[in-house]
């Protein structure tokens, strides 16, 4: 809470001291303005951005946004920070007071890391897929750690679970807010097993997976990788003396599996294996019943 409020003092005070050395705050077309070129937060709406729409409609816009001229793009302007407050005066169809400062590249996404603390913070998730974007796009660490308000342990922690853990799984959970670090690293711990990844996989596969809750979505798959792999009993190897056909059954408690390896002379004895079925379960059965 304490680094929050700070980060809200350095927003006003840079907004502040912007104002006081002669930059203008003034009114921009929405539909100039791009967003950052990193992404950071997944999509997804919330109660808050619904009562920051209502409050702008009622009151106007209170606090400007910071935007840069577009570095590629003459005449458009990338936000550093202000991304809700932009988006909700978009969706009211109405100009947006800004103050256009010019910034490098790692300025705009400290900024951007100062918006995301101080106003509304990042899941564990988004933090940590933030953090890798910016490493991916060649930012230092020490940028990271600054956009972040973190430390070289943490930020290292962060990046070891946005990069063990596949990105379709975490785009399939989403931002899972109540899902803290530990849990997260529990799932990236356990789905180094293949098997475990694999019933991952499985689990966000599930007809009813997207109608859940990101929170919910979240708990499917950590139960998933909670559970313990089936394991596979192997029985002995049958290979007649003087052939060239082995078989190997595997029996998995609910599946039994059959694996025939033949060559030369004896490779027609799958298929014909295969063509005496019938005989062969109607001979079992008959045992069966006598």
């Amino acid at each position: 809470m304490g680094l929050a409020l700070d980060r809200m003092d350095q927003e006003t005070k840079a907004l502040q001291e912007a104002l006081a050395s002669g930059e203008k705050v003034v009114e921009l077309d929405p539909a100039l303005i791009d967003g950052s070129f990193i992404r950071d937060r997944f999509d997804a709406e919330s109660s808050e951005d619904n009562e920051l729409i209502q409050s702008i409609e009622n009151n106007g816009q209170e606090v400007p946004i910071l935007v840069r001229q577009h570095p590629d793009l003459e005449g458009r302007y990338q936000v550093a920070y202000g991304h809700r407050r932009l988006a909700a005066v978009r969706y009211l169809k109405k100009k947006v007071r800004a103050v256009v400062r010019p910034m490098t590249d790692d300025q705009l996404v400290v900024a951007q890391g100062v918006e995301n603390t101080a106003r509304r913070d990042l899941s564990y998730i988004e933090r940590a897929t933030f953090a890798a974007s910016l490493e991916s796009h060649g930012f230092k660490r020490d940028v990271i750690m600054e956009a972040l308000s973190t430390d070289k342990t943490e930020l290292s922690k962060l990046l070891s679970v946005a990069k063990t853990i596949p990105a379709s799984i975490i785009k399939a959970i989403g931002p899972a807010p109540s899902a803290g670090r530990r849990r997260w690293m529990e799932i990236a711990d356990k789905i180094a097993n293949e098997k475990i990844l694999a019933g991952v996989k499985q689990a966000i596969q599930r007809a009813d997976f997207a109608a859940l809750g990101s929170d919910e979505r979240f708990g499917v798959v950590l139960a998933a990788a909670n559970k313990k792999p089936k394991t596979e009993t192997s029985g002995p190897q049958w290979k007649p003396a003087g052939s060239k056909v082995a078989a190997q059954v595997k029996d998995s408690g609910k599946a039994l599996t059959l694996s025939l390896k033949a060559s030369g002379s004896d490779t027609g004895f799958g298929r014909y294996l295969a063509d005496r079925l019938d005989d062969l379960y109607a001979d079992w059965k008959s045992k069966q019943e006598t």
